[in-house]
């Protein structure tokens, strides 16, 4: 789907692709006519974006098999779908049974991460519809924070140097332009825009720049306007932004929302919790961790649990969700004269790990509430006096 802002800027709003487990080609396309024709069918759309995941060994193939590439082009446009902005964050194994911290791996200390983000940006090029003005990547916030020592970071920079470098040089192959985007999370050496601001100093801000997640920001207390603001002071571009909405959990020491919490404990993925009360933030690595043993978080102020939850729907009580700040996110992004970023990514990708009882029932189920999401999205943009087109 496509916006108008006031500014003239067109903004591009997607689903983000990762909920689906990828292994290879054919399951990307079989996912495509899926889950992006029926998004699209069910919002009754005549186009609708797509955030693509492409794992590592998947995009590796895209590389060496151009007519694969030209395929899935063909594949996107039959079932009016298009793509301008890859989400390159989890490298493979997105959907194993435990996740947890290996999302983080390899960082950008490592080489492959490098490799593995060039390649994407090379597969965005072919992939973005002719009229797009430019493509966006999001991935991790340089690493996990432990370890990371002077040698890590320095290691890192030159990365990005050498990232930047390779974006110069698909552009000037291509005449296409992409940025990549560093998505602060919690945990991460990158966990707020003030970190993004430090760690990301004399970066090559014409190519990349910060991707701003509305759930991470939520996790973290940031105000979203004062985070859009410290970000455009900085110079550094809001390169894409993803809605999504945290667990939000007013009175954590009540025994009936620990039990409604529970419900939220999985093994898949990590879910950092921040406790913020009197001014101060404590923090845990994963719920069960937050909830009980030597380490629990007090309990006496509210938590936030980085846990992406259906954006369009409120958890059952007495938990509640940030959509209320992810509208907030929205507004500073677009409610001003100008556009802070034009690529929006819905990215919940936590369907299948929900509460029982509030699991989709099957790819329909599924389909419906992707589209859901969007719509919901989309409601938002409109109230923010953007147009449709």
């Amino acid at each position: 789907m496509r916006f108008r802002h006031r500014d003239g800027t067109i903004v591009h709003l997607a689903y983000c692709t990762n909920v689906h487990p990828t292994d290879d080609f054919n399951t990307l396309i079989d996912q495509v006519r899926t889950f992006g024709g029926g998004v699209r069918s069910r919002l009754g759309v005549d186009r609708l974006g797509l955030g693509l995941w492409l794992p590592a060994p998947v995009v590796s193939s895209l590389v060496d098999h151009p007519g694969d590439v030209g395929r899935l082009r063909s594949t996107l446009a039959g079932h009016g779908l298009e793509v301008v902005t890859l989400n390159a964050f989890p490298y493979a194994g997105f959907h194993a049974p435990e996740v947890k911290k290996a999302v983080y791996h390899p960082d950008w200390f490592d080489p492959r991460r490098l490799e593995y983000t060039l390649d994407c940006a090379t597969v965005l090029a072919q992939l973005m519809p002719d009229d797009a003005a430019r493509g966006s990547i999001s991935t991790l916030p340089l690493g996990w924070r432990k370890p990371w020592y002077a040698d890590r970071q320095q290691r890192a920079r030159e990365h990005l140097d050498q990232l930047a470098e390779g974006l110069a040089k698909i552009e000037a192959a291509t005449g296409r332009n992409i940025r990549v985007g560093l998505e602060p999370e919690p945990g991460c050496v990158i966990e707020t825009t003030s970190d993004a601001v430090e760690r990301l100093e004399g970066v090559d801000q014409d190519r990349i720049g910060v991707c701003l997640d509305a759930c991470h920001l939520a996790v973290e207390f940031e105000e979203p306007a004062q985070a859009v603001r410290r970000l455009s002071d900085a110079g550094l571009p809001i390169v894409k932004t993803q809605a999504s909405a945290a667990l939000h959990v007013r009175e954590p020491d009540d025994p009936t929302t620990r039990d409604a919490l529970q419900n939220y404990v999985e093994d898949r993925f990590l879910h950092q919790v921040r406790e913020c009360g009197a001014g101060r933030i404590i923090s845990r690595d994963d719920l069960p961790e937050a909830m009980a043993g030597r380490r629990a978080l007090p309990g006496r102020a509210p938590w936030r649990v980085h846990y992406h939850v259906p954006v369009h729907q409120s958890p059952t009580p007495p938990l509640a969700s940030t959509s209320d700040q992810l509208q907030d996110t929205l507004g500073a992004l677009f409610g001003g004269n100008t556009a802070a970023t034009s690529h929006i990514e819905v990215e919940t990708y936590t369907w299948s790990v929900l509460p029982q009882d509030r699991r989709p029932a099957g790819d329909e189920g599924l389909t419906d509430g992707l589209a859901a999401e969007v719509r919901w999205v989309a409601d938002r943009l409109k109230d923010l006096g953007m147009e449709a087109l």
